[in-house]
This record gives C-alpha cells, sequence and structure tokens, in this order.
C-alpha cells in the first residue's frame, strides 16, 4: 500500500525547487568544469542568491593565512590572518559566521571536504533567513569537493596556497601526504608539519579501511632530497602492505627491506605503525626507534605507549612485538617526530618533552577540536622553541570518539 499521503499508481513530484535546480546545474556543469573556471561558477550561483563580494579563501601551507582565489567575479582582497580574523574564527571553528553590515549580512561558511578544511567561502546578502543558509551549506559543501577533485590536476590552487619558496624535498613531501586532517563520526585524526615550505624526511599516513583505522609516522634520516627520498619509499612500502592485507610486523619487515635494498646500509627510517579499532577503541602498535607517542585523556598528558621497540626501518631489526590498550571516548594520542622536542639554540638545553607535555596540557584545556588543536600546537611550539627548526618537527593527533 502506498504510503505519504498517495494511492496506488501516484507518482511523487519531481519537479525541480530553486535550490535543487540550483545545486543541480553546479552537479551538471562540475563534471567538466576547468579548474580556473571554479570563482566564475561561484559569482554566478551567489549572484543567483541575490548575493555579492563573493570570495574564496583558501588555507596557506603554513597555516597561518587565508588567502584569496583569483577568478572572474571574485571579490579581491589581501590575505586574512588565521589566528586574528573572523574568516579565521570561521575556519578554525569549522561554523558559519555572520557579520551584520551596513548594507546586509556579510556570510562565512567553512570549506570542509571529509573533514579535512579546504577554507572559507564568503558572500554577502541583504538579509538571510533558514533557506539562505540551508542551500548556501550545500553550496559549500560541493564547492569544497570540487576544490579538492580540481587540485589533482592543476597548479592553480597549490600557487594561490603558497606563501614563499618551497624546496624540492618539500614539493615531494607534500604530494606524498594524505589530506591533512580527516574527521569522521568515530575518529579524527589531524597533523601538521614545519616547516611547511622546507620539510624533507618526515612524513605521516593513514587510511580508514571499514571498522580499521591505520596511522604510520615516520622520520627519514639525513635532509633534503635524501630524506625525502628515503621518506617516500618508506611511505610507499607501508601503502602497499597495508593494502596487502598485512599485520603490522609483516608491515615492519617489507618497509625494512624496501629501505634496505634501495638505500643499503646505515640508512634508516625511524617509524611508528598503529590500528586502531572505531569500534571498540582497541590500538594496536608497533614502534621503530620512533619517540613515543603520549596518551592525552580528560585534557591532559596521562602517560606514554612505552613498549617494546626494533630497530628503525632499513637497519634489518628483529620482529617488532605488538603492544595494546583499550582507549576510552574522547582520548588523544599524540605522536610526533624528534625534532618537535629536540631543537635548541647554541648553548643551551633542548626543548625537552616536559616542556611538550607543559604545552599540550595547556592548550587542551582549550577545548578546541582535533584540527584547531593540532595546527596551534605545532604553531605554539614553533614560537616556544624560539622560531628555531634545524630538523623537521611533525606531529599527528588522532582522536577516538566511541
Amino acid at each position: 500500500m502506498a504510503g505519504d499521503g498517495m494511492t496506488a499508481g501516484q507518482r511523487a513530484d519531481r519537479s525541480e525547487s530553486f535550490g535543487e535546480a540550483l545545486l543541480g546545474e553546479v552537479l551538471d556543469r562540475a563534471h567538466e568544469l576547468p579548474p580556473h573556471l571554479i570563482g566564475p561558477l561561484v559569482a554566478d550561483v551567489v549572484e543567483r542568491l541575490g548575493g555579492r563580494g563573493p570570495q574564496i579563501l583558501l588555507q596557506d601551507y603554513g597555516q597561518l593565512l587565508l588567502v584569496p582565489l583569483p577568478g572572474d567575479g571574485l571579490a579581491d582582497g589581501e590575505p586574512q590572518v588565521i589566528d586574528d580574523s573572523e574568516a579565521g574564527r570561521c575556519f578554525l571553528d569549522a561554523q558559519p559566521v555572520e557579520l551584520p553590515e551596513d548594507d546586509g549580512v556579510r556570510i562565512l561558511l567553512p570549506l570542509l571536504d571529509g573533514g579535512d578544511q579546504v577554507g572559507v567561502m564568503a558572500l554577502t546578502l541583504d538579509s538571510v533567513d533558514e533557506h539562505d543558509r540551508r542551500i548556501l551549506r550545500r553550496v559549500a559543501a560541493l564547492v569544497a569537493d570540487l576544490l579538492v577533485t580540481k587540485h589533482s590536476y592543476s597548479d592553480l590552487f597549490f600557487g594561490v596556497r603558497r606563501g614563499e619558496p618551497m624546496s624540492v624535498a618539500a614539493e615531494i613531501q607534500w604530494a606524498l601526504l594524505p589530506p591533512l586532517a580527516m574527521i569522521m563520526p568515530r575518529v579524527a585524526v589531524a597533523g601538521i608539519l614545519e616547516p611547511a615550505y622546507d620539510v624533507a624526511g618526515d612524513s605521516f599516513d593513514y587510511a580508514l579501511n571499514e571498522d580499521v583505522l591505520h596511522v604510520a609516522m615516520i622520520d627519514a634520516m639525513g635532509h633534503g632530497l635524501d630524506a625525502a627520498t628515503m621518506a617516500t619509499v618508506a611511505i610507499g612500502a607501508y601503502r602497499h602492505a597495508r593494502r596487502a592485507g598485512t599485520g603490522l610486523a609483516e608491515i615492519y619487515a617489507f618497509m625494512d627491506r624496501a629501505v634496505a635494498n634501495q638505500f643499503g646500509p646505515e640508512h634508516f627510517v625511524t617509524a611508528q605503525m598503529l590500528q586502531l579499532d572505531t569500534a571498540t577503541g582497541h590500538l594496536q602498535w608497533v614502534n621503530a626507534g620512533h619517540p613515543t607517542p603520549m596518551l592525552v585523556r580528560d585534557h591532559r598528558v596521562t602517560l606514554r605507549l612505552t613498549g617494546p621497540t626494533t630497530l628503525p626501518v632499513g637497519l634489518g631489526g628483529p620482529e617488532p612485538q605488538t603492544s595494546e590498550m583499550t582507549l576510552e571516548p574522547g582520548d588523544r594520542l599524540l605522536c610526533f617526530t624528534d625534532g618537535l622536542i629536540e631543537e635548541h639554540q647554541t648553548g643551551e638545553q633542548e626543548f625537552g618533552e616536559d616542556q611538550l607535555i607543559d604545552w599540550v596540557n595547556q592548550l587542551e584545556r582549550t577545548g578546541r577540536g582535533i584540527r584547531a588543536m593540532a595546527r596551534s600546537l605545532s604553531h605554539t611550539l614553533m614560537r616556544a622553541r624560539g622560531g628555531h627548526t634545524t630538523d623537521d618537527a611533525t606531529l599527528l593527533l588522532l582522536e577516538w570518539r566511541g
């Protein structure tokens, strides 16, 4: 028997509403849309909504600025400091912001794709109601998807996001990375690399395969292209073994052989590999000469994930023993490379783990989400180290939401 008040044989109303027609046109045009025409498409949509002054603001690689995307119909403007602007507030909180102005309302919307932060979309309307908000949220989601999709075959967005010259090694590392953040109902991941424009040997990778989150963090010895090349081989070997469905010990062995065969003796990569069952919170990990992760519970560092370790990848270490524990909902893991704690000025002590823990505890009390937390922690630590980074300094936060 037909429901919703319809008798047998009746068809649902398939006519387009204004909002459906508008979003449908964007989808229809998106398939063959050249990357440089995303801006004009957004400008056209905003005009049809009765808006003006559209902007697309993209996060720079240093995660300090939101930079306007150029394009016909898009408004010009100066880059906006993330920590000192309304656009930055929208970006960090991942929530729309509405700013009353003399001639209407300036609306800022986060551009999110799978939890990864792309940037902010801005426009002005004479007034705003719930229908506007609903359509704009959906338009912003489509624009974020377009930016991520088109980014893979254009240098346009890379050029906008690059705030200073980038080394060849850094180019390689950024091409190797997954999205810096992933926010899902059960689990979230967020990472950041410093120095953004000269990183070489540090990298991380993750994949959510059904209920299991796989994570790896590595630090290849040396600097420049040699380190970047080693990191590329290590991450490539990690992905290959992971996708073959092997366990953590087998993944280590495969990475170890790949690095040893390619680079020979006395070349190595420290590594940390983890697997988290996002349904139960059961965590397993192996450590190959890497700094020990920290567990943050109730907004404080409560313990170190110590356990058996083996030699770094490439040195032919014994089969690693797998450590395990069960997380509680809301727990966060902080994984990092040694550059985060070993930096020091001439004649002074290293920054050290105690200072790292102090800063984590202070920033955790702000209650920020994992994306904003990773970014704030990295930038705060950089300032606390006096702005010195002679080695890569990378961190990755993992949150089990339960």
